[in-house]
C-alpha cells in the first residue's frame, strides 16, 4: 500500500512516521508512506498556499490550485483522495478496515480556516473527522488514520490474531489486561486469569468487555452482533448487577 501524506508542514508527520510500527512497517517494505510538501506545489516567487476568504470573514484558507497540481502529480490509477476535514464523517476501525483494502491513499491535511470548497467538490474523494473538537490543522488526523490503517494490513502486526482481539474490531471495548506481578501496591490480579480454564477465562473477558462497552460507549452495543445470551448480561447490568457477581454465579450457570 501507499499512502501520500500532502502537508504544509511535513515536519509535524515525518518524525512520527519514523517510530515504532510505522517505522518498522515502512523498513520492512510492508507500507510506502510518503510526506509531500504542499508549498512544492504551489505557484510564484513567494509559493503562496492560502488566500483571505471572499465575502469576509477571519482567518485565511488553503488555495485550490497547489491542492489540485499535487494530487494530480501524486495520484495514480484507483488512488482515492480523502480530505481530513471537521465536517467529514467520522473515521472509525470499520472505515479504518475500508480505506486498508485501497492500493493507494492521497491525505490532504487541511489549515487555517479550512481548504476552498472547490477542493472538497471536485478534488476529494472522500471527507474524513477523527471527532468532534477543533484542530490546529489536519496533520495529527492524517497521522492517526495512516496508524490506523497501517496496523491492518498484512504483517505488520507480528501476533497472529491481535488486530482481531483489538477494541472496536469486535464492535465493543477491549476487557482489562494484566501483566505480572500478580500483587502491586494491594491490587491482585483476579483469579480467573490464574485459573488456567480458558473456556472461563474468555467468558470472563466478553462479560468484561460487554461492561466497560455498557458503561463508556453505550451507542457501541447495537452494532455488535450481540448474542441473545449477551443481550441478558446486558440487562444484568442494567439491573444493577456487577461482572463479578455475574462471574460468581456462572457456575451455577453452566
Amino acid at each position: 500500500m501507499r499512502i501520500d501524506i500532502v502537508t504544509l508542514f511535513p515536519g509535524m508527520v515525518e518524525p512520527a512516521l519514523a517510530e515504532s510500527m510505522l517505522g518498522r512497517a515502512r523498513a520492512r517494505g510492508l507500507v510506502d508512506i510518503r510526506v509531500v510538501n504542499l508549498r512544492d506545489y504551489a505557484e510564484g516567487k513567494h509559493r503562496v498556499t492560502d488566500d483571505y476568504q471572499f465575502g469576509g470573514g477571519g482567518g485565511m484558507v488553503l488555495k485550490p490550485e497547489p491542492l489540485f497540481a499535487a494530487v494530480e502529480a501524486l495520484r495514480t490509477p484507483g488512488a482515492r483522495v480523502v480530505l481530513l476535514d471537521p465536517r467529514g464523517r467520522m473515521f472509525t476501525q470499520r472505515v479504518a478496515a475500508e480505506l486498508a483494502r485501497e492500493a493507494h491513499l492521497i491525505l490532504l491535511a487541511g489549515r487555517y480556516e479550512g481548504v476552498d470548497e472547490r477542493v472538497n467538490e471536485q478534488l476529494a474523494d472522500d471527507a474524513l473527522s477523527i471527532g468532534d473538537y477543533v484542530l490546529t490543522g489536519g496533520e495529527l488526523p492524517a497521522l492517526v488514520v495512516t496508524d490506523a490503517v497501517t496496523r491492518l494490513l498484512p504483517g505488520v502486526l507480528g501476533a497472529e490474531g491481535a488486530v482481531e482481539r483489538e477494541s472496536f474490531a469486535s464492535g465493543l471495548l477491549e476487557p482489562p489486561q494484566y501483566t505480572r506481578p500478580e500483587e502491586f501496591r494491594g491490587a491482585r490480579v483476579p483469579a480467573v486469569l490464574l485459573s488456567g480454564d480458558h473456556a472461563r477465562i474468555a467468558r470472563w473477558r466478553r462479560v468484561q468487555a460487554l461492561w466497560r462497552t455498557w458503561r463508556a460507549r453505550p451507542e457501541l452495543l447495537e452494532g455488535a452482533g450481540l448474542t441473545p445470551e449477551e443481550w441478558e448480561l446486558v440487562d444484568r447490568f442494567k439491573r444493577g448487577e456487577t461482572p463479578e457477581q455475574i462471574e460468581a454465579s456462572a457456575p451455577q450457570e453452566r
